[in-house]
């Protein structure tokens, strides 16, 4: 469907501009980062490429999963007004190079060394066909609790190793009158919370077939319904004003200790950076209990559309840029990811990047790194979109029973695929 969309208007712009024409010395970026913490780590990009003599023309995009971006995306490619990059997730980025309108990197990539620095699993999804047409920014994981000490302390509460050790920690905050779990009511959010409770219920191999191989008999079975179960209990220790609420107002409501805990990727670690907060003195990092030794993992990628010869100057610039080893640690020390290549010392790093370094060493070494299916690197679009939709529904009571949800759950992946 893409490929039919989109094929005509590639044919016709690559041949718009002559060669010879002066090159434009601007990038034209496509993003959702619209966050305090994601404008921050934005702007060190925007710093370096300045530094290179290019202008930088913001196109953001708000909405923290990147839907709105993406029919932005689709609309612009379609009327032949190509970005010079895009952020964009896994699937998205093979989508939009089956159908033929992303440019060539593999020059600046081999040139650079990308395929020797950047993890397989983040190749598989930044090459297309033996092209490089997308760089990746960072690496992020998504099973992390995020947690305010002063609460924490308040209520006696240590580092939870279970699930039922969560749950008897939630109690303890909502005993002492403090909003237990900060939840964003959106089906993305819902569903990047409802990964780590898959995890934890069910384990790595079992993860892996179910949101990763999307194996029916593992998504039908007992373990997937006790996930649901799960998710319940969780659903429960939220406030009542939750639905619709934005990711970074629920990493705020942690930061201000109105709430102890949000279950959300280190993208919120970005938040406390951009309100001076220090991990060990003001906020806790761990992984969800019960997922330790693995790692969800999503990427933002900069896609590379085929521009005309006049603006590839500039896309080769911020390609080199955005992989450079000084960029990759100084946007993902402000974003609250990990760097992308794995040749980047971790010097600069808080305790929580540092661990986060660590541990995406140890998953990737092990056979643990896993694909975040609610934040597009776990199965394709269409997928992603049906999970996310039967999470949510079952999370705002329209889908009454765990049994009911994994019917629905399979029915609407099969549909889907």
């Amino acid at each position: 469907m893409l490929r039919k969309l989109l094929i005509g208007t590639a044919l016709a712009t690559s041949f718009a501009f002559s060669a010879h024409a002066a090159d434009v010395k601007e990038v034209q970026m496509l993003h959702w980062w619209t966050s305090g913490g994601e404008a921050a780590a934005l702007n060190v990009l925007k710093q370096d490429l300045a530094k290179e003599g290019y202008a930088w023309k913001d196109v953001p995009v708000a909405g923290g999963g990147g839907d709105a971006a993406m029919t932005a995306l689709k609309a612009m490619v379609a009327a032949g007004n190509y970005p010079t990059a895009s952020q964009m997730l896994g699937y998205t980025v093979l989508d939009y190079a089956a159908a033929g309108v992303m440019g060539d990197l593999t020059e600046t990539a081999k040139k650079e060394g990308w395929d020797k620095s950047v993890p397989a699993a983040l190749q598989k999804f930044s090459v297309y066909d033996g092209k490089w047409v997308a760089a990746p920014v960072n690496v992020h994981s998504v099973n992390w609790l995020w947690i305010n000490k002063a609460v924490m302390d308040k209520i006696g509460g240590t580092e939870p190793k279970t699930f039922d050790d969560f749950v008897a920690l939630l109690d303890k905050a909502k005993a002492a009158g403090v909003i237990p779990l900060a939840l964003g009511g959106q089906n993305w959010q819902e569903a990047t919370m409802f990964d780590s409770v898959v995890l934890s219920t069910g384990g790595p191999e079992f993860y892996k077939k179910a949101m990763n191989d999307l194996d029916e008999e593992s998504l039908k079975s007992d373990t997937m319904k006790k996930s649901f179960d799960n998710l319940a209990k969780l659903v429960k220790y939220v406030d009542p004003n939750f639905s619709g609420r934005d990711w970074n107002l629920a990493t705020a409501m942690v930061i201000k200790g109105d709430a102890l805990v949000q279950v959300m990727g280190d993208w919120a670690k970005g938040e406390f950076h951009a309100a001076n907060k220090t991990p060990g003195t003001d906020f806790l990092c761990y992984r969800f209990p019960g997922t330790d030794g693995s790692v969800i993992y999503n990427s933002d990628m900069f896609g590379m559309f085929n521009v005309p010869e006049d603006r590839k100057a500039a896309q080769v610039a911020l390609a080199t840029a955005t992989l450079s080893k000084s960029f990759q640690s100084a946007f993902n020390v402000v974003k609250g990811s990990v760097p992308a290549r794995t040749d980047v010392p971790d010097t600069d790093f808080d305790a929580c990047g540092k661990k986060g370094i660590a541990d995406l060493k140890k998953a990737n070494e092990g056979g643990t790194l896993f694909g975040s299916l609610a934040q597009g690197y776990g199965a394709p679009p269409a997928v992603a979109n049906a999970y996310k939709d039967v999470v949510s529904k079952f999370v705002h009571g329209q889908i009454k029973t765990s049994d009911e949800a994994v019917t629905e759950l399979v029915k609407a992946i099969d549909d889907a695929k």
